[in-house]
């Protein structure tokens, strides 16, 4: 059987574990950086909290203008060497970045067009990023690394920060940079030995067949695909908005100084690592039940954790909540990763990224002019019972009379009784098949 054809390889196998190990340093020096880069943004502009929205708008934006056209990239070209070329101009962004700072010679304009450069990069690499696990672990074994993945994620965010930190203090920004440069070639190491894992194009991806639209029409008529990505169009818009909710209640609401903000953010991140390690544990696959239970979950916890009288009852119901959020990042990702046909994973993944965090610039000033007119505590509960009504929403919607009947998966194998190779799909419609 062909690794396109579903065989399992375990999230605990070599080549997993190296790829892992090599994301987590890296990801390690991607928030060294983030901390730097905001840290030299203030020093550069003396405090304008205007220039560093900007950066991060710039950082973000491209997510937004080039995420799609990523994951038709990658549904076209091996993901492997994809992510080689998207792995290096990451690292020579952040390589130019610490020798400008280190030479004394750095501008805002060079953060701003290195900002965006980085992000255009992150655009082209999230989608192949993603998919590439499924070629890694198969079918099968999607949920447990995508959770994974998820800790090693979650473990560098809380690490990368204070390391940042020191560094800042005992050296300044430059050094941290040029750490942060060196630690993509881990993962560009890794990925230059994992070269059996290169996927010939599979029959049917040439351009015509590999545009957005078509994967868009798939997901429209798949139900297995519509409820993750809309459930996460939701969360990502109305729930994950603590950037603003929990800085907002640490200062309007407890009147406390930025050791006790620190603490709060620490408390959601902590929650976040546990919630990943727990995903890791489920062996089943992931299903519309098991993601919408959580998503109500989670909604139930942010809403709680806007009525909470105490500063220490606040930062206390973060942890949980922090879990549940990153319990349902990981199972909407994981479903969709299970559910997408090999030939459009990179395409419907980008389509995921993107209502994930393409929802943030519109989400984060909704819930921080919520906070401004009525307060800190409104907008946690206003965006927790938005998440609870969309899960309600979607136990009810009929998804499922759309199916239809065709063709089996595209570059799948029958069974012996019939059946398409991949165990609980219905077959999609003729028309959307590429």
């Amino acid at each position: 059987m062909s690794r396109r054809d579903g065989a399992v390889r375990a999230p605990g196998s070599s080549a997993f574990r190296r790829y892992l190990a090599g994301q987590a340093v890296s990801n390690v020096g991607t928030w060294m950086h983030r901390t730097a880069q905001g840290w030299l943004v203030l020093r550069l502009t003396h405090d304008s909290g205007h220039a560093l929205g900007i950066v991060v708008a710039l950082q973000f934006l491209p997510q937004t203008l080039f995420g799609l056209y990523g994951g038709a990239l990658a549904d076209r070209r091996p993901k492997r060497r994809l992510l080689l070329v998207t792995q290096t101009s990451m690292s020579l962004q952040a390589l130019v970045l610490g020798i400008l700072t280190m030479a004394g010679s750095v501008h805002l304009w060079h953060v701003y067009g290195l900002a965006f450069a980085l992000g255009a990069a992150t655009a082209l690499d999230g989608p192949a990023r993603h998919a590439f696990i499924g070629e890694l672990v198969g079918r099968d074994g999607i949920p447990r690394a995508v959770s994974l993945n998820a800790a090693q994620f979650n473990a560098a965010r809380l690490l990368g920060p204070g390391l940042a930190g020191v560094l800042i203090a005992a050296a300044g920004t430059g050094p941290v940079f040029l750490l942060n440069a060196a630690s993509y070639l881990t993962v560009v190491g890794v990925l230059a030995t994992l070269r059996r894992y290169d996927e010939p194009p599979a029959p049917g991806t040439e351009r015509r067949t590999t545009r957005m639209s078509v994967a868009l029409r798939h997901v429209r008529t798949d139900p297995d695909l519509l409820v993750p990505i809309t459930a996460a169009a939701v969360v990502g818009t109305a729930g994950l908005n603590f950037q603003v909710t929990i800085p907002m209640a640490a200062k309007a609401v407890f009147h406390s100084d930025a050791t006790a903000f620190g603490a709060l953010t620490t408390a959601y991140a902590a929650g976040g690592l546990l919630g990943a390690l727990l995903g890791a544990r489920r062996r089943g696959p992931v299903t519309a039940p098991v993601l919408l239970g959580r998503v109500a979950a989670f909604g139930l916890l942010e809403a709680a954790v806007g009525v909470m009288p105490t500063y220490g009852t606040f930062m206390a119901l973060l942890v949980p909540t922090g879990l549940a959020a990153v319990l349902v990042t990981t199972a909407a990702n994981a479903m969709t990763q299970c559910h997408a046909p090999p030939v459009m994973r990179g395409r419907i993944m980008s389509l995921y990224l993107l209502v994930l965090l393409g929802g943030t610039p519109l989400g984060a000033p909704l819930a921080g002019w919520t906070a401004q007119a009525l307060g800190a505590r409104y907008s946690l509960i206003l965006g927790g019972l938005t998440c609870l009504a969309a899960a309600a929403a979607l136990a009810v919607a009929p998804f499922g009379r759309a199916r239809g009947r065709g063709v089996p998966w595209p570059g799948s194998r029958e069974r012996r009784d019939g059946r398409p190779a991949v165990a609980g799909r219905r077959r999609p419609p003729r028309h959307i098949a590429p």
